[in-house]
C-alpha cells in the first residue's frame, strides 16, 4: 500500500483521496496553507490522518520562518489556520496541542534546532500512529471469528490514518492471521468513502468484500449474513458516545436490533475526555453540493434544499466494545475509559 501522507524534506506529499479509485494522484503541499486546504477539501481525510497532516502543516509553516523573533507569531497563525479547518475530528486538535508542547520545548533554542525539533515531533506522530494502529488491529482481531462476515461503514483503513488503519486494521489483522473472512463495505453517501476508498484498500489487500448501499445493511443483518460491525471514530466522549461518519448511528441501531455486536476502533488520540457526553461534540455541516451532485452531475432539482451533516453520534449504549491501543474496553465506559487516561 502506498503511504497516505509523507514528509519529503521540505514539503509534504499526500494521495488525493477525492480521485480514488479511478486515479492515484499525489499532491505536493509546500506551505501550511496547502495542508489546510487539503484538509478542508478532503484531499486527506480520516481523523488520525488529519492529525498527522496538521502536525506536518505546523512543521512546514515554521520551516519557512527566517527570523527567530517571528517564530511565535507564525506558530500562532499557522496553528489557528489549521485549527479552523474541520471541527469534529479530535485528532486534529490533539496533534496541534502536541505540536504546541513541542514548540514551547524548543522555542528558546536556535531557530534551526526549533525547526528540526518540530519536524521530529511531526514524524513521531506519524510513526506512532502507524504502530498504534497495528496494536489496535491485533487486539480487535480477537473479536472476529474464522468465517465471519464483517460490516464496516465509511473508510477507517490506511487512507484514514498514517498507515494500516483502525477499523479496517482490525479486519486486516484478522485476515493476516489466516481467518477466512469477508467484508461488507457500506458505500457511505454522500462522499462514498466505503465504495471508493474501503473497497480500493480491500482490493489491494486481497480481502474478499462486497460493496453495499447504505440502506442494505439492515436486511443483510436480518438474514444472518453479517456477524459483526466495526467502525472507526472521529471523536469519543468520556462516557463512550462516539462521533463517526454520518450513517454510523443507523448501523449501530440496526446491529442492536439484530443482536449483532457493534464495535468501535480508535486510538486514544481520538478520545475527548473534556466532554461528558456526545451531545457536546461539534458536528460539521458540509456543502449541499456533496449531496446534490455525483461526479459533478446534478442528481436533485437545482433548487432542492439539502442538509449535509458529515457526522452523527452513536450513544455508548449501542457500542459493545471500543478497541484501543491499550486493549478492548467495555461498558460501563465512564469507568473503563477512566483507566486509559
Amino acid at each position: 500500500m502506498l503511504p497516505t501522507i509523507e514528509w519529503r524534506g521540505d514539503h509534504v506529499v499526500m494521495i488525493d483521496q477525492r480521485r480514488l479509485p479511478g486515479e492515484e494522484i499525489y499532491l505536493e503541499c509546500r506551505t501550511a496553507e496547502d495542508v489546510a486546504v487539503a484538509i478542508e477539501k478532503m484531499i486527506i481525510r480520516g481523523a488520525p490522518a488529519i492529525g498527522v497532516a496538521a502536525a506536518f502543516g505546523v512543521a512546514l509553516g515554521l520551516s519557512r520562518v527566517q527570523n527567530a523573533a517571528a517564530a511565535p507569531d507564525e506558530f500562532e497563525r499557522v496553528s489557528a489556520r489549521l485549527h479552523g479547518t474541520r471541527p469534529t475530528a479530535r485528532n486534529l486538535f490533539w496533534a496541534l496541542e502536541r505540536m504546541r508542547t513541542a514548540f514551547e520545548r524548543y522555542r528558546r533554542l536556535p531557530l534551526g534546532e526549533l525547526k528540526a525539533g518540530l519536524i521530529r515531533e511531526a514524524l513521531d506522530i506519524e510513526r506512532e500512529d502507524a504502530e498504534i494502529n497495528r496494536t489496535i488491529g491485533r487486539f480487535g482481531a480477537d473479536l472476529i471469528n474464522d468465517g465471519d462476515a464483517v460490516l464496516t461503514h465509511c473508510n477507517a483503513g490506511g487512507l484514514a490514518t498514517a498507515a494500516y488503519g483502525t477499523a479496517v486494521g482490525v479486519i486486516r489483522s484478522a485476515f493476516e492471521q489466516g481467518k477466512k473472512i469477508r467484508v461488507f463495505a457500506d458505500e457511505t453517501r454522500p462522499f462514498l468513502q466505503g465504495a471508493r476508498l474501503t473497497a480500493w484498500e480491500l482490493e489491494k489487500l486481497g480481502i474478499p468484500y462486497f460493496v453495499i448501499t447504505d440502506n442494505m445493511a439492515g436486511w443483510l443483518m436480518k438474514k444472518g449474513e453479517i456477524a459483526l460491525a466495526v467502525v472507526g471514530a472521529d471523536r469519543i466522549a468520556r462516557n463512550g458516545d462516539t462521533a463517526n461518519k454520518i450513517g454510523t448511528y443507523s448501523v449501530a441501531v440496526l446491529a442492536k436490533e439484530n443482536a449483532i455486536p457493534f464495535y468501535v476502533a480508535a486510538p486514544l488520540s481520538t478520545f475527548d475526555f473534556s466532554l461528558a457526553t456526545g451531545d457536546a461534540i461539534p458536528i460539521e455541516e458540509r456543502s449541499p453540493l456533496e449531496v446534490k451532485e455525483i461526479n459533478g452531475k446534478l442528481i436533485t432539482p437545482p433548487g432542492a434544499r439539502v442538509r449535509n451533516p458529515a457526522f452523527d453520534v452513536t450513544p455508548a449504549s449501542y457500542i459493545a466494545a471500543i478497541i484501543t491501543e491499550k486493549g478492548i474496553v467495555r461498558p460501563p465506559y465512564e469507568e473503563s475509559l477512566k483507566a486509559l487516561r
